[in-house]
This record gives C-alpha cells, structure tokens and sequence, in this order.
C-alpha cells in the first residue's frame, strides 16, 4: 500500500484523529492546544497533541508526536499529515516539525491545515520546506 491516494474519506479520518489528540493536548503555559495526525505507508493512521513543559523550549508539538507514534508503530513513511488548530490564521508546521517531518516524508507529501470545524487548506512539504536537506543528501 505504498502508493496510497489520500481520498476524501482518509482526509476526513486523518481531521477525526488529529481532532480527538488536539482535546488530550496538555498547554497549560500558551492554551494553545494542536493536533496531528500522520498517514503511514500502510493506510494507518497515528497521532499526536502538543505537550508543553514549564522549562520552555522543552514542550513537544503534535507532530513530532504523531510521526514519534508512527515510527513505534514500525512505520517509517508519512504519506500525508493534518494539523488541526484553533484561531483565524492557518497553523502550520514549525520549522522544526518541518525538518522531521521531512526526515520521514517526501517533498510531494501532503500536510493538511485544519481547525476544529475543517480542513482549511493544504500544502506540499516542498512549498512549506523548499530546497530542503533530507536523508538522500546524506547517502555516498
């Protein structure tokens, strides 16, 4: 199942489980609560909230939660994420997420932008991290 076409119905799995982390999200710190969730090679979904820690930078984002879920799980391939959020602007990846996310994904991976009430818009992992270093640069 390698070559998995992200369906509607798939899209509306991977928003239905980044809702459901978003709720278990532990922000005491910023209340800013997000949800991830990851499609691995295999058709399964994984997925991950943020976690906040008082010795700030040491907080975890949903998807680094979602691809660490993923990879216990013995995947190793992210074939399309969501990101779900609260507010008017779109939350996308951090930078950081943006880097492991690309460890894991291919530049033609999508990553979904959500809010609780819908997917909002979507992007490649090439237009959200262009000219990126990954895996293949590291190979002889």
């Amino acid at each position: 199942m390698s070559d998995i076409i992200v369906t509607e119905s798939l899209q509306v799995a991977l928003w239905q489980a980044a809702k459901a982390a978003q709720v278990q999200a532990y922000a005491p710190y910023s209340r800013f609560l997000v949800g991830a969730a990851v499609l691995d090679e295999h058709g399964r979904i994984h997925a991950g909230c943020n976690v906040e820690n008082a010795a700030y930078p040491q907080g975890t984002c949903a998807e680094a939660g979602a691809l660490s879920a993923m990879i216990l799980a013995g995947s190793r391939r992210a074939k399309a994420v969501m990101v779900l959020g609260e507010g008017s602007g779109l939350v996308t990846p951090c930078g950081g997420c943006r880097q492991k996310l690309r460890e894991f994904a291919s530049p033609d991976t999508l990553i979904f932008i959500a809010s609780p009430q819908e997917v909002r818009t979507w992007f490649t992992l090439q237009q959200l991290l262009p000219e990126s270093f990954g895996p293949e640069h590291l190979t002889t």
